[in-house]
């Protein structure tokens, strides 16, 4: 028996016997009639196995769905269609997934992190032959080299826990998108050098959010608290969680077919990374009492 997965679905049908009737209501209120090809699978059997794919260290989400779903994983999914027809129903949890998400633990420990990561959607010597994202994805210089694609923009507290995402163009600056996605945390806000900006500083200052970053060699020095030098040296826990987003879950790849099913891909690893028991953490309290 799969006691993770039984406990994935779990999760995710308490979460969807809540949502669903609400979104419906709504739909029907703004007569917002969909004309969806009726399907044997649920919302949440659809939902969980987009979740449990980036757990499974798959790389590849079609032989997941075929040599798992099809397979081993048949009894708990009796209903299961076909691959084909699965990849056109994956947009129906695109609104759902992005509910979930909001819905999971965030919890406000006045320490964020905040950083973004490309995510390419193919070689940026062959951007001119993609149409999936032809006039969405943007090409980019980064400290790697050039990519065609996106940014994603991610908060994360001192827990390791997601308090905050953005999908954005390539070429979007980072100081544009933190204060939008900072709305409402209040204490220290910790980024890189590409986030430094003495009006954002000010605008963030006055909502209660304090914006640390490291100084340009070309900048003036200047004193800091030792508890701000202390945040600066763990700055890699949101590095980890990058890092955990491309490897362990799939939230990166050049296989895509569509735009939608492209950020279910992206928000099946969010939820999936937000119900990982253990996460990147700091232990801040002892830190600051040993240093």
């Amino acid at each position: 028996m799969d006691t993770s997965l039984i406990g994935l679905f779990c999760i995710v049908d308490d979460f969807c016997q809540v949502f669903l009737p609400h979104w419906k209501a709504s739909l029907l209120e703004h007569q917002d009639k969909q004309r969806n090809k009726p399907s044997r699978m649920s919302t949440s059997e659809i939902m969980t196995i987009m979740i449990y794919f980036h757990q499974s260290h798959y790389r590849n989400f079609k032989h997941y769905y075929q040599r798992e779903v099809q397979g081993h994983l048949k009894k708990y999914f009796p209903k299961a269609v076909s691959y084909n027809r699965f990849v056109e129903l994956m947009p129906t949890i695109l609104l759902p997934l992005c509910f979930f998400i909001a819905a999971q633990r965030k919890t406000p420990t006045g320490i964020y992190f905040v950083d973004s990561t490309v995510l390419r959607v193919c070689h940026h010597k062959r951007s001119h032959q993609n149409r999936v994202f032809k006039g969405l994805a943007k090409k980019c210089g980064s400290m790697m080299g050039w990519f065609y694609g996106f940014k994603l923009h991610l908060i994360v507290n001192d827990m390791g826990e997601l308090m905050a995402f953005k999908l954005s163009q390539a070429t979007t600056d980072d100081r544009v998108v933190l204060p939008e996605i900072a709305q409402g945390l209040t204490g220290k806000i910790i980024g890189d050098k590409g986030y430094i900006s003495q009006d954002l500083f000010n605008r963030l200052y006055e909502k209660g959010l304090q914006l640390i970053n490291k100084i340009r060699k070309n900048m003036k020095n200047r004193l800091m608290p030792i508890i701000d030098k202390i945040l600066l040296r763990r700055r890699g826990i949101i590095e980890s969680v990058f890092d955990q987003l491309k490897n362990i879950s799939q939230i990166e790849h050049s296989r895509h077919r569509s735009v939608n099913n492209f950020m279910v891909n992206i928000l099946a690893g969010l939820a999936a990374y937000c119900l990982q028991e253990k996460k990147p953490s700091l232990n801040i309290q002892r830190n600051l009492l040993t240093n």
